[in-house]
């Protein structure tokens, strides 16, 4: 994809053949791959109702927030379903470090002929605006105000983006999308869990056609994904071990849900855990590494219940102990 301006998807692609969900539905492709366009992910795991979602904003151009707890994968989600579809893919973290400039662009001191001259230089909204880019605003719900006003210009349906700087007006490619991941849905940090998320303003919220919830996957499929990832695994031995520590990863949601724990195992702190399983040979002290050493001192002999509940087993007698004492 050479010219990627002037690039349009060149074939239709059904959903049941590329994603294996039950749907007639047909989403446009491109037949070239470029360097924005994110690597597969063939060990991927796609949700059916949050894929639908998803490809209704390719397909028909919708606005869609996914939503969900952190390491549900609502990124990757965006991201694989772009990887398929051959559709480049940008993601911008809208930390609070963003900054209005960095979005729309500012004046910068070049070179032109051996000569320093000042020059607009396009931020990242008009840039992908004027191509066929899939934008991903991730943690949406911790941009700056000011900056998510600068977003708002590009939510409606016409999606014209004023450049007051350069008295120009941008009108959006055809196949430009717009996307964004949030963990709160603009409600603030009520759980505790997200520090620096903001409330936002509901007229905004309510300019997202799509919102997609997205949570944990199935045990089996969470199982799937480890050993894909962590392949020393793959032995029977090695899925029974999988087995247990996703089991303790259930357990930890269903404290988080019930008040009882502050701190829930994600599927990627399960992964971190399988992999230094492979680096300490010990699955309670890569357990103690990987998660329980987050955790608050109070709510430590909760979670070594679960791991003694999982595995049969308690944990180090020391640290045990050492719980006890505080």
């Amino acid at each position: 994809m050479t010219d990627l301006i002037n690039a349009r998807p060149e074939r239709m692609l059904s959903v049941r053949e590329l994603f294996g969900i039950d749907s007639d539905l047909e989403v446009p492709a491109f037949s070239e791959r470029d360097d924005y366009v994110p690597e597969v992910d063939p060990a991927y795991r796609f949700n059916p109702d949050v894929t639908l979602a998803i490809l209704a904003g390719f397909t028909r151009n919708r606005r869609v927030m996914v939503q969900g707890l952190h390491g549900t994968g609502k990124s990757t989600h965006i991201e694989q379903v772009a990887a398929r579809l051959n559709w480049p893919c940008l993601r911008v973290n809208l930390d609070g470090h963003i900054s209005r400039l960095d979005l729309v662009g500012k004046d910068a001191i070049v070179i032109r002929d051996g000569m320093q001259v000042t020059e607009f230089q396009e931020g990242i909204v008009p840039w992908s605006l004027q191509r066929p880019v899939a934008l991903i605003f991730d943690e949406y719900d911790a941009g700056r105000p000011d900056v998510m006003f600068v977003i708002q210009r590009i939510l409606e349906r016409d999606g014209n983006f004023t450049l007051l700087d350069q008295n120009r007006v941008i009108h959006p490619h055809p196949h430009f999308r717009l996307f964004a991941t949030a963990n709160t849905l603009g409600l603030g940090n009520l759980s505790g869990l997200y520090h620096g998320t903001q409330v936002l303003n509901h007229a905004q919220i309510d300019r997202w056609n799509i919102v997609a919830k997205l949570d944990y996957l199935p045990r089996q499929e969470e199982i799937e994904i480890v050993v894909a990832r962590v392949p020393a695994k793959a032995s029977e031995r090695g899925r029974a071990l999988i087995d247990a520590m996703v089991a303790v990863a259930d357990l930890t949601r269903k404290g988080f849900a019930t008040g009882d724990l502050s701190t829930l195992m994600s599927p990627r702190t399960v992964i971190t855990w399988a992999e230094n399983c492979e680096i300490f040979r010990d699955p309670a002290l890569a357990f103690r590494l990987s998660y329980l050493n987050k955790c608050d001192e109070a709510e430590r002999p909760l979670v070594a219940e679960y791991y003694q509940r999982c595995f049969g087993e308690e944990l180090d007698e020391s640290w045990m102990r050492e719980a006890s004492a505080s």
